[in-house]
């Protein structure tokens, strides 16, 4: 995609980080990190978790102080940000993954929260909503400066965010993950709000994993791996297999390992038969063998989560039947389909999925701790730490030990504890609902290797994913849900990969040759 941004030779940028370095006690988070952006343009920044990313934002927004020998610049000028609000009165705004906003307020209250303009000693309302009225405008947002925060949409939150940034006169902002809970049209929505705030000269540092919005978007990209800067790309050297070998050091061509045979044989794991909610899904079959990895692909709302939830117990079926290894069952919720040998991973792990306060030993057991009681109601904590250790171990968490809060750790490590304490109930059917989703491109390589391992031994995997590269590259065969219903099936074999375009053929109501479509 050509890239808008045109620059002289001679722009200074608007920001500079110079020699940044950061450590926390004998740990060394950055060393001699250099970063620049120009006004008018978005400038990406890559890496794995852990690389630092978040530190380095955290430095810039004055959340944290460098360690000494490192500038910062603004506008060529030398900035001594000490605070969060000597960032913002330099015109420097963080839009966190995590939004930070009342949800009980009001749009006008949120954005004007510790800065409320008065009259007379009294807070001017009116003149609150106005100001924010205008903001939205430009925005081109459909709420209200009087709609309660609470009553919008995720990306309606954003936009929120966004528009207090705009607010506080800030002409660099920092997007950090800003599309993980946003849907398909939201993210697309402020894909446009981006575009019109460069028009207007005003700076993006966009953090993402997701490679298709950095080819949208992004007109340079930097890369950080193990606190250090790897380098820059600009416009047609950004490519897929170059960052990939910039955040994790091999090359693309190592990243997905798909070597298990999926069995030809009538062995099936999963049998799914009529299964309804008289809602969104209609009445559907499909089958997912011992040692296959199947995946679900289709736009979001086409009804692969709600699927997953009916298979489940999640939410209640109207219609149909569901078999493990050649036996009916009869799925009453999650409990008894852990009970019968179906584990399901969420798509929101830090709400559904994970016990964030506690530690990791405690998450890991979570599903298996009636194996450990003892006399007297006393739990045996020696049998949770070796199963924690050896889980930790095998995945591959790092960062962790039993007692380190899961809260702590980065979203790719958060995710394997999630999957060490699934795989702990030993089941016969693993669904994963966006397993890679929010996590590094280091992290995604482990859990593909983890998928691969787990087929080998003949566990059979139903995926959700919304990443076509990803359901290309680890699934056998690949079922296309569109409306409630699966529009089509196509096989996936080694060496002989379907194409994104025989998927998004199905997707688009275009069944007919769809199968056909294969990748050169």
């Amino acid at each position: 995609m050509e890239r808008s941004l045109r620059l002289p030779d001679d722009a200074s940028p608007v920001l500079e980080m110079r020699d940044i370095s950061k450590t926390f006690g004998a740990a060394r988070a950055l060393s001699g990190v250099s970063f620049a952006v120009h006004a008018g343009s978005v400038h990406a920044l890559m890496g794995e978790n852990g690389a630092g990313k978040s530190t380095l934002m955290k430095i810039l927004s004055g959340a944290y102080r460098a360690d000494p020998g490192g500038t910062i610049l603004v506008d060529s000028a030398v900035a001594d940000i000490r605070s969060p609000e000597d960032a913002l009165r330099l015109g420097i705004a963080v839009i966190y993954q995590e939004l930070s906003l009342a949800p009980n307020l009001t749009v006008a209250e949120n954005m004007f929260l510790g800065h409320e303009m008065s009259r007379r000693g009294f807070s001017d309302r009116a003149a609150q909503e106005a100001r924010c009225r205008f903001i939205l405008q430009r925005l081109a947002a459909d709420f209200l400066p009087s709609s309660i925060v609470s009553r919008l949409s995720m990306g309606q939150r954003q936009l929120v965010e966004i528009a207090r940034a705009l607010l506080a006169d800030a002409r660099i902002i920092v997007m950090d993950e800003p599309t993980t809970s946003l849907s398909e049209k939201e993210s697309l929505r402020l894909f446009d709000v981006i575009e019109d705030l460069k028009t207007r000269g005003i700076a993006i540092i966009y953090i993402s994993h997701r490679m298709e919005e950095i080819y949208r978007l992004a007109d340079k990209v930097s890369v950080l791996r193990d606190g250090q800067s790897v380098g820059t790309l600009t416009g047609a050297e950004i490519s897929s297999a170059r960052l990939i070998s910039m955040m994790v050091g091999r090359d693309i061509s190592t990243f997905y390992k798909k070597q298990h045979s999926r069995s030809q044989g009538e062995d099936v794991a999963l049998a799914v038969q009529d299964l309804g909610d008289n809602r969104l899904i209609q009445p559907t079959s499909f089958h997912v063998r011992k040692g296959e990895v199947v995946a679900l692909a289709g736009l979001v709302g086409s009804g692969r989560t709600e699927i997953a939830r009916l298979i489940y117990g999640a939410d209640r079926k109207a219609s149909g039947s569901i078999a493990v290894c050649g036996k009916v069952v009869d799925i009453a919720g999650p409990t008894s389909a852990l009970e019968n040998g179906i584990a399901y991973l969420t798509e929101d792990r830090k709400h559904l999925g994970l016990f964030l306060d506690m530690n990791v030993s405690d998450n890991v057991n979570m599903s298996v701790m009636p194996r450990d009681a003892r006399a007297l109601g006393f739990l045996d904590r020696g049998r949770a730490k070796q199963r924690t250790d050896e889980s930790i171990h095998a995945l591959d968490i790092r960062g962790a030990d039993e007692g380190t809060r899961i809260g702590q750790l980065s979203g790719g490590n958060q995710q394997k504890a999630l999957l060490a304490r699934l795989l702990e109930t030993e089941p016969s059917v693993l669904i994963l609902d966006e397993p890679t989703r929010g996590v590094d491109v280091g992290a995604k390589s482990e859990i593909y290797r983890l998928i691969d391992e787990l087929a080998r031994k003949g566990m059979g995997i139903l995926v959700i994913s919304s990443e076509l590269a990803e359901v290309i590259g680890i699934s056998d065969r690949i079922l296309v849900m569109r409306e409630g219903r699966i529009v089509g099936e196509l096989n996936n074999p080694v060496g002989a990969p379907v194409s994104q375009e025989a998927i998004m053929a199905l997707t688009a109501g275009e069944e007919q040759g769809a199968a056909g479509i294969q990748a050169e």
